[in-house]
């Protein structure tokens, strides 16, 4: 049976982003998978990584729970919006504080790569964006898909890593967003 993790990465519960990750568990349910969420506004943690990797901050249980969830997934589901060519503030002190080395990499001495700790896992980003997605291709080089993509999520051994960009959010209309909610319930009922 596989295990689905959904990640939500939107600080707003009434976003597009909370319909999207709704519609994907939605198709998900129909499976036989096991499926589990991570909402990031519901966590209380300290988003800073006070220390950098000098000095290991404690987890917080939220984040201990969360890591838990992540090591168990077979299927990493990311929802997010790209905001200032990245992404939102708390979702990345998320990762700062949970893609640790020893836990989701591990430096290996005299390499200049870790030994990658997510190894047979594969991943999702769904991505909501107010810039067209050939604007985002062609002159910005899609930065926030580039750096988690594969700063974080290849660089601890998650692969593949496919990519929905949904864009342009701000002018859509309700039939382009009933599309991409029916998009997204199908890649959940297709466990992809």
């Amino acid at each position: 049976m596989k295990h689905i993790l959904l990640i939500n990465g939107h600080p707003d519960k009434e976003s597009f982003n909370h319909a999207l990750a709704a519609s994907y568990k939605k198709g998900a349910l129909e499976t036989d998978a096991t499926i589990e969420e991570i909402t990031i506004t519901d966590l209380n943690f300290n988003p800073n990584l006070k220390f950098g990797y000098r000095k290991r901050t404690e987890l917080e249980p939220d984040l201990q729970e969360a890591l838990s969830k992540i090591k168990k997934a077979d299927h990493i589901v990311w929802v997010f919006p790209v905001w200032w060519a990245g992404y939102p503030a708390m979702m990345k002190g998320f990762i700062d504080r949970t893609f640790l080395p020893g836990i989701t990499f591990q430096p290996v001495k005299g390499k200049p790569f870790p030994e990658k700790l997510l190894k047979g896992k594969t991943s999702r980003l769904i991505i909501t964006s107010d810039t067209p997605g050939w604007y985002d291709y062609l002159f910005m080089k899609r930065p926030a898909i580039r750096q988690f993509k594969k700063g974080t999520l290849e660089f601890c051994g998650i692969t593949p890593v496919k990519t929905t960009f949904l864009s342009v959010i701000k002018s859509s209309t309700p039939e382009q967003r009933n599309k991409w909610l029916e998009k997204t319930y199908t890649l959940g009922k297709n466990l992809q």
